[in-house]
C-alpha cells in the first residue's frame, strides 16, 4: 500500500510496508509478530481499569464521545432496521472496563456481548455491569465475556445486529485487520452492521511506539475497508473534543452496496496528534 507515515519519535516511513517489515517482519517471523501484539497488551495491563484509565487521561471527554456515538447509531438503527428493533444483540470490540457497553449499547440491545484482552479491564467490565452496580434487566443485559484479542477472535456466525469496534482497531497490523473483518462480516444477521469509531490522522499514518498502535488516515481506512470486501453506509465525524486531539469518525460499513442516505457530506478537520486510547 503506497502510504507514508511517521512514529512517535518523528522518524519518517516512506511507506507502510517499511514499518510493517521492521515491527513484525515476514509471515515466517511469528515471534515478532507476537511481540508486537504483546508490547500493547502489557501497555494497557499498565493501566488503571477506570473511565479515565481507558480513555488515556481523557475521561472528560466521556459524555460528549456517547452523545455522539449515540445520535449516529439512533439513525443506523432507524435506517437499517426499521421496524426490526427488537431482540437485538451486539458485540463491544475492545470493551475495555463496558464504557461504551453500559453507557450506549445497553440502551438500545437486549443482548451485549464483550471481547477484551486486558484481564483486568475485563473483570472490572463484569463488576461495572452487574446487576447491583448497574440498573440492568432480564430485557437489557450482558451475555458473554471474552477474553481474547480480537486478531485471534471469531464471532459467532449470524449472532450479531451491530458490531461496535472503538479505539482499538489500532492495534491490530493490516493483514489481521483484513482478516478480522472479513471473519466479523460472517458474525452479522442478514441486516446486521459494523460501527468503527477511531481516532484518524490528518496523512498517511501514525505509530505510537509506547503502545504498538498505528492511527491511520481517512484514505489509509477507505482502503482496508475495500480489501475486506466492506462498504461504507454512512460516517460522521464525532464533534466537541478537544483541539489537541485527533480527529475521530465514524464509519457505519455494510456488506451490501447500499446506496448511502442523502445530507450526509462528511467535513475532514485539522487536527493534532494527542493520546487518547
Amino acid at each position: 500500500m503506497e502510504v507514508s507515515g511517521s512514529d512517535s519519535d518523528g522518524r519518517e516511513f516512506r511507506t507502510v510496508e517499511e514499518l510493517w517489515k521492521e515491527e513484525i517482519g515476514d509471515e515466517n517471523e511469528a515471534e515478532k509478530r507476537k511481540g508486537w501484539y504483546r508490547k500493547g497488551v502489557g501497555y494497557w495491563e499498565g493501566i488503571e481499569a477506570s473511565v479515565d484509565g481507558v480513555l488515556g487521561g481523557y475521561g472528560h471527554v466521556n459524555d460528549v464521545d456517547v452523545r455522539g456515538s449515540e445520535a449516529f447509531l439512533k439513525t443506523l438503527l432507524c435506517e437499517r432496521l426499521g421496524s426490526r428493533c427488537s431482540n437485538l444483540v451486539a458485540l463491544d470490540c475492545g470493551s475495555g472496563i463496558g464504557r461504551v457497553t453500559k453507557n450506549l449499547l445497553l440502551r438500545h440491545f437486549n443482548e451485549v456481548d464483550l471481547v477484551e484482552p486486558v484481564s483486568h479491564f475485563l473483570e472490572a467490565a463484569r463488576k461495572n455491569l452487574a446487576p447491583e452496580n448497574y440498573l440492568s434487566s432480564d430485557m437489557h443485559k450482558p451475555a458473554n465475556f471474552y477474553c481474547i484479542p480480537l486478531q485471534d477472535f471469531t464471532p459467532e456466525a449470524g449472532r450479531y445486529d451491530v458490531i461496535w469496534i472503538q479505539w482499538c482497531i489500532g492495534h491490530l497490523t493490516d493483514d489481521d485487520f483484513i482478516a478480522f473483518f472479513k471473519r466479523a462480516k460472517a458474525g452479522l444477521k442478514s441486516h446486521g452492521f459494523l460501527v468503527l469509531k477511531e481516532n484518524i490522522a490528518r496523512n498517511g499514518f501514525v505509530y505510537d511506539k509506547e503502545d504498538s498502535s498505528i492511527t491511520r488516515s481517512d484514505s489509509y481506512f477507505k482502503e482496508l475497508f475495500s480489501q475486506c470486501g466492506l462498504h461504507i453506509y454512512k460516517m460522521k465525524e464525532q464533534q466537541g473534543f478537544p483541539e489537541e486531539m485527533f480527529a475521530v469518525k465514524m464509519y457505519a460499513l455494510v456488506n451490501d452496496v447500499t446506496r448511502r442516505p442523502r445530507g450526509n457530506k462528511n467535513r475532514i478537520s485539522k487536527n493534532k496528534p494527542a493520546i487518547i486510547k
